[in-house]
């Protein structure tokens, strides 16, 4: 094989491997289950389940 071809086949199956995670990670949004979303202290500036909304006074690691 040549450069180009390696180059190509490897854009390819990462490609592949990229839209079999993103496929895998809807699965739940599909089944009608919540969406994916960020953890606590996100942008969204609401609380979080976790810690019941006080992220403040929490210890961060």
């Amino acid at each position: 094989m040549t450069l180009l071809a390696t180059l190509i086949v490897t854009a390819l199956l990462s490609f592949a491997v990229l839209l079999a995670v993103i496929a895998a990670m809807s699965v739940g949004v599909v089944a009608g289950r919540r969406p994916v979303r960020g953890s606590c202290g996100g942008l969204n500036g609401g609380g979080c389940e976790l810690c019941g909304g006080n992220c403040e006074g929490e210890s961060r690691k």
